[in-house]
């Protein structure tokens, strides 16, 4: 599974907030999730991708804003 987050360029974030969000969510992703890559990137909007896995795992990581993803 690949999991794409992509952030509004034009907000502002902290210096290292990009790759202190990419190693957090790639642990609570792996141990949810086998063989699954994340990508994190600056676009024009923000947006979140999910290409592969199941159904089921695509609605759980699309609707679990509140961190607990991996917790359950």
């Amino acid at each position: 599974m690949k999991v794409e987050l992509t952030i509004d360029r034009t907000k502002k974030l902290p210096d290292g907030a990009v790759p202190a969000l990419e190693k957090e969510l790639l642990k609570r992703l792996n141990n949810q999730y086998e063989n699954c890559s994340l990508i994190i990137r600056r676009a024009g909007s923000d947006g979140l991708s999910v290409f592969g896995g199941d159904k089921d795992d695509k609605k759980q990581i699309e609707k679990d804003p509140s961190g607990n993803l991996g917790k359950r």
